[in-house]
């Protein structure tokens, strides 16, 4: 999935770990649906978020999490 996007070996864990740090919150507050199908737009935000010099898994997750909340579905999309 992350190596099909160019992204490097090494930061594969760290996005996977990111992720699934974000995602089960987002599960739980109700903001994102209980399925095992990644959430696109959660995972391109760390992914930016990422390129952009964050390296912490947990404030990858907690950052991540935030503009997830913060940006309407609508304008995430456009």
């Amino acid at each position: 999935m992350l190596v099909e996007r160019g992204m490097q070996a090494m930061n594969v864990e760290l996005v996977s770990d990111a992720y699934a740090i974000a995602a089960n919150y987002l599960r739980r507050s109700g903001s994102i649906p209980d399925t095992l199908v990644t959430n696109e737009r959660l995972l391109e935000i760390i992914i930016k978020l990422l390129q952009h010099g964050e390296f912490n898994k947990l404030r990858l997750a907690n950052k991540a999490i935030t503009r997830f909340e913060a940006q309407p579905e609508a304008r995430a999309v456009a």
